[in-house]
């Protein structure tokens, strides 16, 4: 499928980045332990069907698939969808359903078909609250009755911590993009740095519940995924010792709910139910 002109940069981003690898680099390893432990608080027994909509190279997709179930990816970079059949492969014994590229507002499925939707990705590249308005409503359009949705955005004050944390606070070329992060949420890198990330919205944990809720979910919970947790110094020390990670993991857990918790965390989960 042709992709639409708002994502053309995103795609050009992934394109040059090496997403498959991401999640197990640093503190993002936090990122993917605790996205997986909220996806299964939630999830319907295997073999449930599972929409991965905005998948990247299959990460969380594999990971349900080896768990038995039947998980359909999808992807607008076709190097993802690439990475995600690849991984797909290794695993034949508990292959991908399906991974194709395709836009996560227009979903190649009939209504009522899904248990589960993820959106792991759309609702902070899509920088329009139409568009996201939109995805979410074909989330909300797949599921069955009682299915849940799983939609993660970036905190609004993620460049901000960064930038602290990561010694580029000072940049001259970064103070535009941190000042319209803060005043707008609107994340537009134009220095070509690819460290700075690539188009997207960055939502205060109030306007993540307040979309989820327009698209007609109910029981909205608003989750940390990392909370401080990412702050964690000498951090691959820490995760690589067992016990300190499972300490880490269980303080993250605790304040999961707390809101400066959601501030502080670079990525918020907002799980609904139809």
């Amino acid at each position: 499928m042709s992709i639409d002109d708002s994502i053309q940069e995103i795609v050009r981003h992934y394109g040059d980045a090496d997403e498959s690898s991401r999640l197990g680099t640093g503190w993002f390893q936090l990122e993917q332990v605790r996205t997986q432990e909220l996806i299964l608080r939630h999830l319907s027994p295997a073999p449930a069907n599972v929409i991965d909509a905005g998948g990247g190279a299959g990460a969380y997709a594999c990971w349900l698939a080896s768990h038995g179930y039947q998980v359909h990816l999808l992807d607008p970079v076709p190097k993802h969808v690439e990475q995600a059949r690849a991984a797909s492969s290794r695993q034949p014994e508990r292959p991908l359903a399906s991974a194709e590229v395709g836009d996560a507002r227009h979903l190649p499925h009939a209504g009522a078909t899904a248990d589960a939707v993820l959106l792991l990705g759309p609702l902070y590249h899509l920088v329009a609250r139409e568009d996201r308005l939109t995805c979410l409503r074909e989330a909300h359009r797949v599921l069955r009755p009682g299915g849940v949705v799983w939609g993660a955005g970036i905190s609004h004050f993620a460049s901000l911590f960064d930038s602290l944390a990561h010694g580029f606070f000072e940049d001259s070329a970064f103070a535009p993009i941190l000042e319209r992060d803060l005043s707008e949420g609107q994340h537009r890198n134009t220095t070509g740095n690819p460290s700075y990330f690539t188009d997207a919205f960055f939502h205060r944990p109030e306007e993540l519940a307040d979309e989820i809720l327009t698209a007609s979910f109910q029981n909205v919970e608003l989750v940390a995924i990392e909370g401080p947790g990412r702050l964690a110094h000498d951090f691959d020390r820490l995760w690589n010792d067992p016990a300190q990670r499972e300490r880490l993991l269980s303080a993250v857990r605790k304040v999961e709910h707390e809101p400066s918790a959601l501030g502080a965390s670079s990525h918020i989960m907002a799980i609904g139910r139809k």
